[in-house]
């Protein structure tokens, strides 16, 4: 009787045993087998995606075309990103500054269609096709500066000049439609900014400045 009990005993342990590695084989059969399922689809995805034959679903919709400062750039874009935050952490175009980021403040003004636009009010996507000017475009290949830029140079026009090209912006724009206007007039048109430091007087002068400049520069 004890050798049978002892011989019941050793086979209930050699059964769950058996049963342990078998669970143990099983287990690392599932991972092993996700990890080349995981690795072969990541490197098919990679393949693809290199060789250029085919795109992910939505990854094409996200690259758009934009003209900016007269050139052509390539840029993957969300469909709910605005264009201030395209072109300073997608194109290196850091001179349109994002204040308020809600339309009250100015200070990423740009023009798109010679048109002063709150750039963080603008979706990215919308201006396909358009032609969209930043500061940086302003000057001249040569280096020279635009007359509005170096009127403000010229009467050194701001403080902290954290909204001076904001307020470029938009004089460059309003000059477009009104090259001539009276102080009173050129204060209107770019009172959608607003400068922090609060130094509306010695801005103003120095925008008027630009204006004159730029009548000179048409003369000429």
């Amino acid at each position: 009787m004890a050798d049978e009990a002892e011989f019941k005993n050793k086979a209930d342990f050699k059964i769950r045993e058996d049963a342990l590695v078998s669970r143990r084989n099983f287990i690392k059969g599932v991972i092993t087998s996700g990890v080349a399922v995981s690795s072969a689809s990541y490197l098919f995805r990679a393949s693809t995606l290199l060789s250029g034959q085919q795109v992910a679903a939505g990854v094409g919709e996200r690259l758009i075309t934009l003209n900016v400062n007269g050139q052509q750039r390539r840029v993957d874009v969300m469909k709910q990103e605005t264009l201030a935050s395209t072109l300073r952490y997608k194109l290196g175009l850091t001179g349109t500054k994002l204040g308020c980021d809600r339309a009250e403040c100015g200070s990423c003004t740009v023009l798109i269609d010679d048109i002063p636009y709150y750039a963080c009010s603008v979706l990215t996507h919308t201006v396909r096709g358009r032609k969209v000017s930043t500061i940086e475009g302003l000057a001249n290949p040569d280096g020279t500066l635009h007359p509005v830029q170096q009127g403000v140079i010229d009467e050194q026009g701001f403080q902290c000049a954290f909204c001076m090209p904001g307020f470029i912006m938009a004089t460059v724009g309003y000059l477009k439609k009104n090259p001539n206007p009276t102080r009173k007039e050129l204060a209107q048109g770019i009172s959608g900014n607003l400068c922090r430091c609060q130094d509306y007087d010695k801005i103003l002068t120095a925008l008027m400045r630009g204006a004159e400049n730029v009548r000179r520069s048409n003369r000429g």
